[in-house]
């Protein structure tokens, strides 16, 4: 598997946990989380452990007394398995859940090298497990300053990795080239440019308000729209000195509202090549291509996973936002089928579409969808890329093929 795939994975993974832990909650301050950083002593860790749990004695309330040095002893059990922490260090779940009617269920989760380096420790009780950092640490990379503007109407927003967000807009009162009676030309023409530099001055004002402050964190500004509007808007250097520095370039776009937004990031797909979110676009436009014109795509779970026991799939897209699982049902006669079901339902009782046995529920195996497909593509040398719905083809993948598709080697007729 290469290393983008090895990390799309990774990254699934740890989401995947990370939703889990967010849909718990306890009552009483007695879910507790640990941060341990790369470099923390163990040692240094059990003791804290240790002493939380000696002071927990204290807590008032039985329950939650005893849920949390619950909590912390399994934890403490956790970490013996360990001599020092991974590479990136580890976080450790664990407390008394909520399981309905008064009742709860001990969870104790672990999670080794997350995809990047905790930097301090961090000791945390409340009735929710604390995810944020971690959520923070998969949140899409790369950020750019988008601004499209025209002398009618101008819209300024990021693009945070795969995601495009329009903020901020404005109108312009920039007059028509066509001056009204009772102005000479010179006096009209005047008070167009004044307007027009006034505009510009409010554009570059929203964009400064926007972008200055993250302006250390910033890959760059792309700037887009009709000329000479957007070169006059760059040669007056109506943008604060810093981002001015860092304007990769500027782009033809013919609509300036939020649509021209995207407009723009696709205008700009040769200097945004290796962001995230064009490298998405890139495997989704292929595929639309194939699937128009060629014969090498394949989608849906039925038809791709055939392909993939093939090893015809090159590249297998799977939707980052697809929440199912695949059970398998084998009946008496030893016919193998299977269903998709939403991950929040339960397994249901199967009826074989070839001799009618049916196949009852706890009888069946039950798995991720993205995991059990992702299983297969590794057999097969299969590439998987994991595709946002945060632009207009990961949507589609989404909501038009049921989160599943694939580039083909060869056709196969399926």
């Amino acid at each position: 598997m290469n290393d983008d795939a090895q990390s799309d994975r990774r990254k699934y993974e740890f989401r995947k946990v990370i939703e889990e832990l967010t849909e718990y909650s306890g009552s009483g301050t007695q879910l507790v989380s640990i941060y341990v950083p790369p470099d923390r002593q163990l040692s240094d860790v059990v003791a804290h452990v240790t002493q939380e749990h000696s002071e927990a004695a204290n807590i008032k309330s039985k329950q939650t007394r005893t849920a949390v040095q619950d909590a912390l002893t399994s934890i403490k059990d956790r970490l013996r398995y360990y001599d020092n922490p991974p590479e990136n260090g580890m976080v450790l779940f664990s407390g008394a859940i909520d399981a309905g009617g008064g009742q709860t269920d001990m969870v104790t989760r672990v999670l080794e090298n997350p995809p990047e380096p905790i930097q301090s420790f961090i000791y945390h009780c409340d009735s929710d497990f604390l995810t944020e950092p971690l959520a923070e640490m998969l949140g899409d990379k790369g950020l750019f300053g988008l601004v499209v503007l025209d002398r009618r109407e101008a819209n300024v927003g990021w693009l945070k990795g795969k995601r495009i967000e329009a903020v901020k807009s404005a109108s312009s009162l920039v007059p028509g080239k066509q001056r009204k009676g009772g102005q000479s030309a010179q006096r009209f023409a005047r008070l167009r440019l004044e307007a027009i530099d006034n505009f510009y001055q409010e554009v570059a004002g929203m964009a400064n308000d926007l972008f200055v402050p993250k302006r250390h964190e910033m890959d760059g500004v792309l700037v887009g729209g009709p000329s000479p509007t957007k070169d006059e808007f760059l040669d007056g250097e109506y943008l604060h000195h810093e981002l001015q520095d860092i304007v990769l370039g500027k782009f033809d776009v013919s609509y300036t509202d939020e649509s021209g937004l995207s407009d723009l990031v696709d205008a700009a797909g040769d200097v945004l090549a290796e962001t995230e979110m064009m490298k998405d676009k890139t495997q989704m436009d292929e595929f639309f291509k194939e699937l128009h014109q060629g014969e090498l795509a394949t989608y849906g779970f039925g038809a791709t996973r055939q392909n993939l026991i093939m090893g015809a799939v090159d590249r297998l897209l799977l939707s980052e936002d697809l929440r199912q699982d695949v059970v398998t049902y084998v009946c008496a006669n030893d016919h193998e089928e299977r269903e998709l079901i939403d991950r929040r339902k339960n397994t249901t009782d199967h009826e074989c579409e070839e001799c009618g046995d049916v196949v009852p529920a706890e009888d069946g195996t039950r798995e991720d969808v993205i995991e059990h497909l992702m299983a297969i593509a590794e057999q097969r040398g299969t590439e998987t890329k994991l595709i946002s719905t945060d632009f207009e083809e990961g949507e589609q993948l989404m909501n038009a093929f049921g989160g599943i598709g694939g580039i083909l080697r060869y056709s196969t007729g399926i």
